[in-house]
């Protein structure tokens, strides 16, 4: 089954680190990337450029909305994702517990499945 690997981080977090603290955690989810596409687990991976580079777009009564970033409501953006096949939600979870943004940031864990299954 899919699952995906959410990485939740703070809004502003990336701007307090040092250059060489950036390219250090970088460098540690690239290893942790390259460990699961090995482990043939990995479909898909990547980093999200910042929530200020970002657009929300709603369409309400034919009419598109656009708002650029930064959102001023958010306290967390998506700062990238591991997209997995995994054989088990215990599996997936597991694999997020080894995840390295997991010490500095949430790792949220979603399985991938059709939304007209979702109840809630």
């Amino acid at each position: 089954m899919s699952y995906m690997l959410l990485i939740i981080e703070p809004v502003g977090q990336r701007r307090t680190r040092t250059e060489a603290e950036g390219r250090q955690a970088y460098d540690s989810m690239v290893r942790f990337g390259q460990g699961l596409k090995e482990r043939g687990l990995l479909v898909a991976s990547e980093s999200l450029q910042s929530a200020s580079q970002g657009a929300r777009v709603t369409v309400r009564d034919g009419r598109t909305s656009i708002v650029d970033g930064p959102f001023a409501e958010a306290k967390e953006m998506i700062g990238g994702f591991f997209l997995l096949d995994c054989r088990t939600r215990d599996e997936a979870l597991a694999i997020a517990a080894e995840c390295p943004a997991a010490q500095w940031c949430t790792v949220e864990v979603r399985g991938l499945g059709p939304c007209a299954d979702d109840h809630g």
